[in-house]
């Protein structure tokens, strides 16, 4: 039988092997972006050190102390000069936290740092924190919006579900030295808030997802809304700038994903559609594009979904959902597109500025019902025909 010691490295040169495998591109897709076939990151790329007690008195069987569920809804930025993502990781309690993890090229060899991220807690404790959005903001600091989970305190007795979400605030220069502001205070509940990264007529921008409960959306989508000092954050007014509809993508839901990329043509903006069918909610992501000098003005907005859950993406431990709230746009152009699947793992897709707004500007829109959908396919058919291209 193995001795303690080389049971242990048996399981670090399977982790080294996880942690170095090369990441290859699919074959075919629509041209728009490219999909990777591995995940970048999923509950077995977390280090050892954060799963085993490596003590053979403490731990004679080598057993995993500390289970992690998933790895999911990361954001993402450059951070001296590497690809970054501040992960939610979901422990097998359900609890999940941050942890960053940096690549050289943004496809693979994915790595946590040693520790994850220890955030300070507010002056009311939440039980739960997720999905932070990075934003580099023109202030100089780098703020992290993420969710905050508090059991409902009006809750009937016996009522261990219902629960309040509100949008928690900290900000750092290092990712490994938060500075933990108070909540963004607001009339509605909050899960999906975004941190624009310039000021707007000197002031704070934000776009939100106003919120009549914990889980319903009510008749909103999108917000926007300024706010005078981001270290006592409170949306007086909000607008919506991004609707739902109905038998669309976001029917039941919407929200923002990353801040948008600025480019010569507008603010480029990925978000998430939710609508119910027979197998529960399926999440989907969509591109929309605003005003460059009013970043609230819708400029354009394809049908229809950008990308959607496909194969293994499907299966998980909330099946049938795609989700993002981080995205790089390198120097180069090129734009790297981290989204979870399935509340389980963590991938990454490939495009450029150039090829997202080709597909905002020259895709139809939705016209809302089935005849103009056919009109959209008929006038490409024509102009097809008028090229003297056929088949």
């Amino acid at each position: 039988m193995e001795n303690y010691q080389e049971r242990i490295d048996a399981l670090y040169r399977r982790h080294e092997a996880l942690l170095q495998a090369p990441n290859i591109p699919q074959e075919g897709g629509n041209g728009i972006f490219r999909r990777y076939r591995n995940p970048v990151l999923t509950a077995a790329h977390v280090p050892l050190t954060w799963r085993y007690d490596f003590s053979q008195e403490r731990n004679p069987f080598l057993l995993e102390r500390i289970g992690v569920n998933a790895v999911l809804n990361s954001g993402a930025m450059l951070f001296n000069g590497r690809y970054t993502l501040v992960a939610r990781v979901e422990g097998a309690d359900r609890k999940s936290y941050f942890a960053v993890a940096q690549s050289e090229n943004g496809i693979d060899n994915f790595r946590f740092w040693d520790r994850p991220v220890q955030l300070d807690e507010s002056d009311e404790e939440a039980v739960n924190v997720y999905d932070m959005r990075l934003t580099a903001h023109e202030d100089g600091w780098i703020y992290g919006v993420f969710c905050v989970e508090r059991k409902d305190p009006n809750a009937q007795p016996g009522d261990l579900s219902s629960a309040v979400a509100s949008a928690g605030i900290a900000r750092t220069h290092d990712l490994v030295h938060w500075e933990r502001l108070p909540d963004l205070r607001c009339k509605s509940q909050q899960r999906n808030v975004v941190l624009h990264p310039e000021f707007v007529d000197g002031k704070y921008a934000l776009y939100t997802r106003p919120q009549n409960g914990f889980i319903e959306t009510g008749q909103g989508g999108i917000g926007w809304a300024l706010v005078d000092d981001i270290t006592h954050a409170e949306v007086c007014d909000e607008k919506i700038i991004n609707f739902r509809h109905y038998h669309t993508i976001k029917e039941l839901k919407n929200g923002e994903g990353p801040h948008p990329i600025k480019t010569p043509k507008g603010w480029l903006h990925l978000a998430h559609g939710v609508r119910g069918c027979a197998s529960g909610l399926r999440y989907v992501l969509y591109l929309y594009l605003t005003d460059l000098e009013r970043p609230w003005e819708l400029i354009a907005e394809p049908a229809g979904y950008f990308m959607a859950p496909e194969g293994d993406e499907r299966v998980g431990d909330v099946s049938n959902v795609l989700f993002s709230n981080g995205w790089i746009a390198a120097p180069d152009g090129t734009v790297y597109i981290y989204y979870a699947s399935s509340d389980t793992r963590m991938h990454v897709a490939v495009s450029s500025v150039d090829r997202l707004l080709d597909y905002c500007l020259n895709t139809p829109a939705d016209g809302l019902r089935t005849g103009l959908s056919v009109r959209s396919i008929n006038e490409l058919i024509d102009r097809n025909l008028a090229s003297g291209y056929s088949r």
